[in-house]
């Protein structure tokens, strides 16, 4: 019998799940923790899905977990053209 393969996009959200919940994270930013926000989403998704969606935005500086677990949004493209035009970052 052939074993099924796993499909490596099984859990690879589309960009429209991974925008929901970037503007859930900074609508709320501080205020709740993972599962909460999770709850909290406009549309169902998946858990390993959505943990997937954390990941990618830790990964790339656009959130980070305090230390009372709580989802802050950091990312500031703002500051990032500002420190860019200051001559202090690097594109």
């Amino acid at each position: 019998m052939k074993q099924e393969e796993k499909n490596p996009f099984a859990r690879s959200p589309t960009l429209d799940t991974v925008i929901m919940i970037e503007k859930v994270i900074e609508e709320h930013s501080g205020e709740m923790g993972r599962t909460q926000i999770w709850k909290n989403l406009p549309k169902k998704v998946m858990w390993q899905t959505y943990l997937v969606v954390l990941d990618y935005l830790e990964t790339n500086n656009k959130i980070v977990i305090d230390k009372d677990g709580a989802v802050v949004w950091i990312w500031n493209p703002a500051l990032i053209r500002r420190l860019e035009k200051e001559g202090l970052f690097k594109k």
